[in-house]
């Protein structure tokens, strides 16, 4: 009768989730609705699984059946959210602060990061011994005679109720144990009925954490977690925790001891057991603690049990590196009376005690090689290469085109060479292709740790750059022309290292020490001298300047009484005048190819060695040689000492090319080559003379010595103005002055904005006809504007403007159709710039009358300066007005071009 009456409900049942399903509309009587809140809540989660219904919408709360589950992790989250708290920001300091690196205990960075991903998975297998408790859920079919599928839950008693059937008592059974039970007790009780069962739900499991965890306490965890788990949850052993004596107590025994190295080192996690609620998890404090560092794959502070020696610390630090001193190996420990001794250990055996606090320190092999030749510089693979015995430089570079740069310089390269224990550097010249060419003295015997340095070409990076990008032809070859500045930093890189210079300014800089400050100052004094147009970033990589200062340097650091600078100065007329190192095989030939040859300018018949001779006393020689017959010797060719300085002359009344520019009312206008001596005069004449629309009066001739001159003035006067202003009497006066602050300052601002025009006040007409002879400079120019009819007002008058000239305007007349003056004006100091430069001042009290007219010509400015009492009568404001106004009535005059 029972399983009739339940039958029925199943049918009722479907019909009811079959209108649910079908139409939206039709909602299931309450009656039905009051039928299926009846059934036990195993019965109601199978039927909803089965016809796909969702019990809230039927009003069923089924927040209870998850309550256990999210029990499970609500301490995990509060604890993460309590470090978080813990932890403090970090600063700006902090973030960008270098940190020195130091050695960490192994295996607690392992806990850094713990969070739930860490815990076992609720879809995780549930093994056969896994013993059942109250709040499991399984699954339960029926097949055969019944069909049935439900879910039915272990009550807090112990029982598991059973569909159709009696409960039976499964606390403390193992699910292998509760599932032979029930399959047995279906098959016997249901005739015709096979039963399969499973576990869908596992209940929490609670635990307490004590010892070294960063936050003891009850944790509420998911079934199927583990001591590991744990751990985790409880955000992880402090750095005084033990990994390697973790106790697992149950009943008030210790159930298991872990040792996280055996997880951490070999993957072992064979006692890594299961927790069961009531467990509790103790960490001791750490025990016998030991640091390895050095050649070791993983140096740090390691956890030593009694019996462990210096063999089990290598095997958990990985084992040594490749080039390791094992025999050099040594131990840092404290002895009895408070102080630290340092022991001898030879690896080669392992079984060496070790106790706590010791430090271990296994050297590395030195970074030299004992064999190989390094190429730098302008080559396509720079790096080592092998040496063998007589070995020379054309067996390192065997092809101008594959081996060298198409920016190598082919005619100079260097051989750098440390000689004995002391590391004294020897340097040798050659040239690259006579090398190739396996020429005597060029092409040199190689040693061992030799470094060939190859220079480029180019000085100017922006030069070498476009030679680069005219050899290429293809695409490939634009690429590998980009990838030449991927590996130049570490050419430089390589040269530094050789010479020995990166790791002591890097000591230098740590230790605060000043001795690479007065290296640098007496870097400089030796490149006095060398006349550099170019700042320090557009030198090219491979330049002289680039790579020779290092070397300099080094030079100078191993200078003693008995070994003497080894550096010499050229200069004249040479592509690359500068300090060179002084090689081996010194001379004036090799010299003048260190220097990139000569120029075309350079006479060959002369030239001079300045040489500082030292011996009971110092005196100073000068050397005359017979340059032509020097560069043809050979290496019998005059020797060059120390600090010897070659000067290269250049050839009498030899000039560059000098060029004018003729601009405005020529009738041949242009740029124009001149020779020495040549005339403003002469060339006008070769220019075809002036147009008839030329304004002779308005001619504006500039040099660029001038020009250099006047933007020195206009500096110092805006210096001293902006000095005056910061005194604190001038801050006095300008608190009663009329000039306001924002006046000041727009002087100063007009003042710092100038360029200097270098004009030179000339009368054209005077120098046609030849009666004013000036003499041409390089670059001069000569602007003659158009006839000009205007007369311009401007300064301190209300509308400074230009005016069409009127023979019968005054300067009166001129000054009040301009709006008058302003108060500030100054009408005493009032003057007349002539269209020609030149400056003319009016006779005070005759300049209001008619008679004056002469005074004022077309192209003439007329200036009405700033009364200098509004600044307590300093004449710098005056100065610096007047200057302004000159520059600007000229600078108008050539912007009309």
């Amino acid at each position: 009768m029972k399983l009739s009456k339940l039958t029925v409900f199943f049918v009722l049942f479907s019909i009811f989730v079959l209108n649910l399903g079908v139409a939206q509309a039709v909602s299931p009587s309450p009656k039905q609705v009051e039928q299926f809140k009846r059934l036990p809540k195993a019965q109601q989660e199978a039927l909803a699984k089965k016809y796909g219904i969702d019990l809230s919408s039927l009003g069923l709360n089924t927040e209870d059946q998850q309550s256990d589950k999210k029990d499970a992790g609500i301490t995990i989250k509060q604890r993460q959210l309590q470090r978080n708290l813990d932890e403090e920001p970090l600063t700006e300091e902090d973030k960008f602060k270098p940190k020195k690196e130091e050695l960490k205990p192994f295996g607690y960075e392992l806990f850094a990061e713990a969070n739930d991903n860490f815990l076992p998975s609720d879809t995780a297998t549930v093994p056969s011994t896994y013993n059942v408790g109250a709040g499991d859920k399984f699954n339960i079919s029926y097949f055969g005679k019944e069909s049935l599928d439900m879910t039915i839950e272990v009550d807090s008693e112990g029982s598991l109720p059973l569909p159709l059937l009696s409960p039976v008592r499964v606390m403390g059974m193992t699910f292998a144990e509760v599932k032979s039970l029930v399959e047995k007790r279906v098959s016997q009780k249901i005739i015709g009925v096979e039963a399969h069962i499973a576990i869908v739900e596992l209940k929490p499991v609670r635990v307490v954490l004590v010892g070294e965890v960063k936050y003891p306490g009850s944790y509420s965890l998911p079934a199927l977690s583990s001591i590991t788990h744990a751990i985790f949850a409880s955000g992880g052993i402090t750095e005084i925790g033990s990994l390697r004596h973790i106790q697992l107590k149950r009943s008030s025994k210790v159930n298991t001891k872990l040792d996280l190295y055996d997880l951490l080192l070999s993957g072992d996690n064979s006692q890594d057991k299961l927790l069961e609620s009531g467990d509790v998890i103790f960490v001791p404090p750490v025990g016998k603690q030991v640091s390895i560092s050095g050649a070791v794959l993983r140096p740090a502070i390691y956890e030593l049990t009694e019996s462990e020696d210096m063999g089990s610390l290598l095997v958990m630090s990985g084992g040594e590196k490749p080039g390791a001193q094992t025999s050099k190996t040594v131990i840092e420990r404290f002895s009895g009376n408070s102080l630290k001794t340092v022991v001898k250990a030879d690896l080669a055996k392992r079984k060496i005690p070790l106790q706590a606090g010791d430090k271990v320190y296994i050297p590395n092999s030195s970074n030299e090689f004992d064999n190989a030749i390094t190429l730098i510089g302008a080559v396509t693979y720079p790096g080592r290469y092998a040496w063998h015995e007589n070995s020379k430089i054309s067996d390192v570079i065997t092809s101008i085109r594959a081996d060298l740069l198409p920016i190598a310089d082919y005619s100079y390269g260097l051989l750098l060479r440390e000689k004995g224990t002391t590391g004294m550097l020897e340097v040798h010249q050659f040239s690259p292709f006579q090398a190739l060419q396996k020429a005597d003295g060029f092409d040199l015997k190689l040693e061992p740790r030799d470094s060939i340095l190859i220079f480029s070409r180019f000085e100017e990076q922006e030069l070498e750059e476009k030679q680069l990008v005219k050899l290429a032809v293809t695409k490939d070859e634009l690429k590998l022309n980009d990838k030449i500045a991927l590996w130049q930093d570490y050419e430089q890189t390589q040269f530094y290292e050789f010479i020995n210079l990166a790791a002591e300014l890097d000591k230098q800089l740590q230790e605060g020490q000043q001795a690479n400050d007065s290296a640098g100052k007496n870097i400089d004094d030796i490149l006095r001298g060398q006349k550099s147009e170019l700042d320090e970033d557009e030198y090219a990589v491979f330049s002289r300047r680039k790579l020779l200062e290092p070397l300099l340097l080094r030079l100078q650091q191993q200078a003693s009484a008995s070994n003497g600078l080894k550096i010499y100065n050229i200069s004249g007329e040479v592509r690359y005048p500068g300090v060179y190192p002084l090689p081996v095989n010194s001379t004036i030939e090799n010299a003048v190819a260190a220097a990139g040859g000569l120029k075309e300018s350079a006479f060959t018949e002369i030239a001079e060695i300045t040489r500082f001779v030292t011996g009971k006393g110092a005196r100073v020689e000068h050397i005359n040689l017979a340059l032509s017959e020097e560069l043809g010797k050979g290496n019998s060719s005059t020797r060059i000492q120390s600090k010897d300085s070659i000067n290269i002359l250049p050839k009498p009344n030899w000039q560059q090319s000098y060029k004018v520019n003729l601009v405005g009312e020529f009738k041949f206008p242009g740029t124009y080559s001149i020779k020495r001596g040549e005339t403003l005069q002469d060339v006008i004449r070769r220019a075809g003379g002036i147009t008839d629309y030329a304004f002779a009066r308005g001619a504006i001739f500039t040099r660029e010595a001038i020009r250099q001159n006047e933007q020195k003035q206009i500096n110092e006067l805006s210096a001293r103005l902006r000095r005056d202003i910061a005194s604190s009497s001038f801050q006095s006066s300008i608190t009663s002055s009329k000039l306001s602050y924002a006046d000041m300052d727009r002087l100063l601002g007009d003042l710092s904005k100038i360029d200097a025009l270098g004009r030179l006040v000339i009368n054209l007409d005077e120098v046609i006809e030849g009666q004013q002879k000036i003499e041409l400079r390089d670059n001069d120019t000569l602007y003659i504007p158009t006839q000009q009819h205007t007369v311009s007002v401007v300064g301190e008058v209300n509308v400074a403007t230009a005016h069409l000239y009127e023979e019968t305007q005054t300067l009166e007349s001129y000054l009040k159709i301009s709006g008058g003056l302003k108060q500030r004006a100054d009408d005493e100091r009032i003057y007349i710039i002539k269209a020609d430069g030149s400056v003319r001042v009016p006779k005070r009290g005759s300049w209001f009358a008619v008679a004056n007219n002469t005074e004022i010509e077309p192209g003439d400015t007329i200036v009405v300066p700033l009364d200098s009492e509004y600044m307590d009568e300093l004449t710098l404001w005056s100065t610096a007005t007047q200057i302004v106004y000159q520059i600007g009535v000229a600078a108008a005059a050539i912007s009309s071009f």
